[in-house]
C-alpha cells in the first residue's frame, strides 16, 4: 500500500490538515499553507509554509533548544530535519506564555506529511521531548 493511501484513512479527515499535541504541558500546534504562487506542477516542486503555536500551560518555563522533523513525501520518501532553535533562535516561554513562528517545506509531490519533536530545557535543567504530531501537506491538483 503506497504511503498516500496509508494517510488517507477515515480516521485521518483529510479535511483536517493541522495538528496538535500536548507532552508535559506544553501545546504545539502546527497549521500547514499551501503556497501556490511559489510552487510549480511542472517543476514537481510545492511549496508549504506552516505555523507553528507553542503554549507553556506548565508550571515552569522552557527555553526551546532543538528540533527534529521527519518529512514524508507521497512517494514514501522520508526527509529528517535536524538542527538548533527555530528560525534562528532558541525562545524562552513562560508559563502561561506563547511562542509563534513560520517557516516552510518543499516537496517534490503534491501531499506529503510532516511531524516530529521539539527539545525543550526546564528551568531545573530537565529536558522535554515535546511531540509534533502529524499533519498534512496538500496542494489542490486539478484532475484531468
Amino acid at each position: 500500500m503506497a504511503y498516500i493511501d496509508t494517510c488517507l484513512t477515515k480516521e485521518n479527515i483529510v479535511n483536517k490538515v493541522s495538528s496538535e499535541n500536548i507532552t508535559e504541558g506544553i501545546k504545539i500546534i502546527a497549521d500547514p499553507v499551501y503556497q501556490p504562487y511559489h510552487s510549480s506542477e511542472k517543476e514537481k516542486r510545492f511549496l508549504f509554509s506552516y505555523e507553528i503555536t507553542i503554549i507553556n500551560e506548565s508550571a515552569v518555563g522552557v527555553t526551546l533548544r532543538s528540533r527534529m522533523w521527519k518529512v514524508i513525501n507521497s512517494d514514501g520518501e522520508e526527509k529528517i530535519i535536524r538542527g538548533e532553535g527555530v528560525v534562528g533562535e532558541m525562545p524562552f516561554i513562560a508559563p502561561g506564555e506563547s511562542y509563534k513562528y513560520t517557516s516552510f517545506s518543499i516537496l517534490d509531490t503534491p501531499f506529503g506529511t510532516m511531524e516530529g519533536f521539539y527539545i525543550l530545557e526546564r528551568e531545573d535543567g530537565d529536558l522535554i521531548q515535546a511531540e509534533i504530531s502529524r499533519f498534512y501537506l496538500t496542494a489542490p491538483i486539478p484532475h484531468e
